[in-house]
């Protein structure tokens, strides 16, 4: 039986839970977490690469098991969850690491990696963009109107991806066989949405989310200038980040490897055992 620890740090005042497991004398993989989700999306991953590898998957402030102060009492932003996973990895000892993002995980792993470029080893991105072409239109329109406009009308569009009909069609959409995506997920996920005040926090950072974009001509220099080893595997289905998100990499890092695999946003949870390989592999080469 493979181990997964479950732990607590507290950094910078706050309470993060974090998943570990593997030996922590080899390469370290940090496993970064999308919305509206927690650690719990790399459950069934932990365990099918701890036998040669060190993984910490924490979850965000605000999300899954990790504290969730209000948003009066905290600011947030990308830059801020970056701030908090950066100081837990410095707490943990980790200096160089190889990234796995997925959704709002990539917003802070492309921070962490332009942060301190030389602890970034390799990048493995599930559906976690970095490129203006992966925007899919249809879901983006509305939270577009809310960058531009902060009214009532624009708000209630953004609050849509907070109801559980939303969060279940996230795990749906693009998924050829339902019944393989447990139920628990969505609704595990809807109830950590509606705890009280929580809408507030997503709200911001959906708000926030427009830094990213502006942030992509510094993260496509970065991919340029360092040619980090990049995997790829991507949902063909995702009806939030399309695959030319995926393939757009390429274009910054020539010998990236893309796959796009058959399934939507959450992959791991409907593709486990085409991914896995794909993972495994690109970690013995480059780790």
């Amino acid at each position: 039986m493979v181990m997964i620890h479950h732990r607590y740090a507290v950094v910078d005042g706050y309470q993060i839970f974090y998943r570990e497991a593997g030996p922590r004398d080899r390469p370290t993989l940090v496993l970064l977490h999308g919305f509206p989700t927690s650690s719990m999306m790399f459950r069934h991953l932990l365990p099918r690469l701890a036998d040669r590898w060190h993984l910490v998957a924490p979850d965000h402030v605000g999300f899954g098991l990790s504290d969730a102060p209000t948003a009066d009492e905290f600011t947030y932003s990308f830059d801020s969850l970056t701030d908090v996973t950066e100081a837990l990895l410095t707490q943990l000892g980790i200096q160089r690491y190889c990234l796995f993002v997925h959704d709002h995980g990539a917003s802070i792993g492309w921070r962490l990696a332009l942060r301190a470029p030389d602890a970034v080893t390799a990048i493995i991105t599930q559906n976690g963009n970095a490129y203006a072409e992966g925007l899919q239109p249809e879901f983006f329109v509305m939270v577009s109107d809310y960058w531009r406009e902060q009214t009532p009308q624009t708000e209630a569009g953004v609050r849509q991806a907070l109801t559980l009909e939303l969060t279940r069609w996230r795990y749906l959409a693009g998924v050829t066989d339902e019944t393989l995506v447990d139920p628990t997920t969505w609704t595990h996920d809807h109830d950590l949405l509606s705890r009280p005040g929580n809408d507030r926090v997503q709200l911001a950072l959906f708000l926030d989310y427009a830094t990213n974009l502006a942030l992509y001509p510094e993260v496509h220099r970065y991919f340029r200038e360092r040619q980090v080893p990049l995997l790829a595997v991507w949902g063909k289905s995702d009806p939030i980040f399309g695959p030319a998100g995926a393939l757009t990499f390429a274009t910054d890092l020539p010998d990236a490897e893309v796959h796009l695999v058959a399934g939507g946003h959450f992959l791991l949870e409907s593709a486990l055992d085409e991914v896995v390989p794909l993972v495994r592999a690109f970690l013995v080469k480059h780790l």
